[in-house]
């Protein structure tokens, strides 16, 4: 059973230590603030009362909402005074990362089952975590405890308002920040896995946007499959936001990641309304299902499945699969980005295996500067993968595809990605805030290239 007390900022847990047969008088501290945060809060732990250079293992533990296990376990040594502080001790050779990173014992967790990905899925509970601490840096789970703590991480913060959005033909989830507003609206598309996912809404409404949770297949009422889509339903979307009295004009922001990439493209080249748009690993041709509005038809781009490489038995890197469609026997599927009159932040992993997004981005420009548009604003961030989260989500490697109908490999390396996702967040809402506020917002940056 976890024991915990918390403080009103730090959650700390004293246990006495046993050396040998003979009980200790010294305690050892595990500290982490605070008790309660946002999911994309920078974490603060600290462990205090160890032996001055005492070899110690920090393990780290949560579950999702289907009961996965994600564990993670970082060796550190005590400095001269007796403590590890996660945010200038650096995590040393056999755990899970290495060097100073206090966001590591967030990104490092793994899950028990292969190919398994952290989704939060009900954004109204939190995940809890479990930090424990243990004694050398051996591998064995039932190794003696020096003391262990909680912490709460929330996609949903206080005062943020959840409401079921049933309008028209559009469903989704409206998420509000605290307040009379209004505020700066923004539309969040989701990739190919269908349903609502909301967890990205609601943590960028508790950072002060009106951001709907758009479903558009596959959920209540909405057609089960992804055969066919009509803009004229992503239209209501835009309207609704419009139209909504506590959504700030005169234009809307969208966020799209992978398929969400190409319709936020595909919004943005038909649709009135868009002032700002953020494209996360995106591509500029039409995925995976016929796509119209009103006499404009966007054909699926076609694949090559001779392209698909198997470097594990049983998961696929599908990096080649689509065809080019900047070539003219394949045109009928790319996406008119240039008509588009909005700005644009285009997210880019290098390292992407779920296709080449580096192409598509500069596509996406050259088809902008041909039209005498503004160049977009891309970040290109080295080694990292398919799946740019918001902070401290674990880098998922490989899991189930749901139109490639087996595991993929995604791409990415774990520190890499995980910084990336850190910078790529705060760059994201500094975006928005610029071009929906008219406000500047600086933020930290890492490593990057920026064209």
């Amino acid at each position: 059973m976890l024991l915990s007390v918390f403080a009103p900022a730090v959650s700390r847990l004293h246990r006495t230590l046993l050396p040998g047969s003979a009980r200790a008088m010294s305690a050892v501290s595990l500290l982490v603030s605070p008790e309660r945060c946002l999911y994309d809060r920078p974490l603060q732990l600290r462990v205090l009362g160890l032996s001055p250079g005492q070899d110690v293992t920090l393990r780290t533990a949560l579950s999702d909402d289907g009961g996965e296990l994600f564990t993670s376990a970082a060796h550190y040594r005590a400095d001269g005074g007796g403590e590890v502080d996660v945010s200038r001790s650096p995590g040393l050779a056999g755990g899970s990362y290495t060097g100073v990173d206090p966001g590591g014992p967030l990104w490092s967790v793994q899950p028990r089952t292969p190919y398994r990905r952290l989704v939060k899925k009900d954004v109204r509970s939190p995940l809890r975590l479990r930090f424990s601490l243990h004694p050398g840096h051996g591998g064995d789970t039932g190794e003696e405890l020096l003391a262990e703590a909680a912490q709460e991480r929330s996609f949903l913060g206080e005062g943020v308002r959840r409401e079921p959005l049933r309008e028209g033909r559009v469903r989704g989830s409206l998420f509000l920040p605290p307040g009379p507003g209004p505020f700066p609206g923004v539309i969040e598309v989701p990739g190919a896995g269908g349903g609502l996912l909301e967890y990205k809404a609601s943590l960028l409404a508790s950072r002060g946007f009106a951001t709907l949770a758009l479903a558009y297949y596959n959920y209540e009422d909405l057609p089960k499959d992804m055969k066919a889509l009509q803009l004229e339903y992503f239209e209501e979307a835009v309207n609704y936001m419009l139209q909504h009295p506590q959504v700030k004009g005169p234009g809307i922001g969208l966020l799209g990641h992978s398929k969400g990439g190409d319709l936020v493209f595909s919004m943005s080249a038909f649709l009135k309304g868009i002032t700002a748009t953020v494209v996360v690993n995106g591509s500029v041709a039409n995925i995976g299902a016929v796509l119209s509005y009103k006499d404009n038809t966007l054909l699926p781009i076609g694949i090559d499945t001779k392209k698909v490489k198997y470097p594990k038995p049983g998961i696929a890197d599908i990096h080649d699969l689509l065809y080019n469609p900047l070539e003219e026997s394949h045109r009928k599927s790319l996406i008119p980005v240039g008509k588009a009159d909005c700005k644009f932040l285009l997210i880019v992993g290098e390292d992407d295996r779920n296709w080449n997004s580096t192409f598509h981005a500069q596509a996406a420009c050259q088809l902008l500067v041909d039209e005498g548009k503004e160049k977009p604003e891309i970040v290109y961030y080295p080694k990292t993968g398919h799946y740019i989260e918001p902070p401290y989500i674990p880098l998922c490697e490989a899991s189930m595809h749901r139109l490639v109908g087996l595991p993929v490999i995604w791409g990415g390396k774990p520190k890499e990605h995980a910084m990336a996702q850190v910078d790529s967040w705060q760059r994201i809402q500094a975006f928005f805030h610029e071009h929906l506020n008219k406000t500047e917002v600086k933020s930290k940056v890492y490593e990057r290239v920026v064209e």
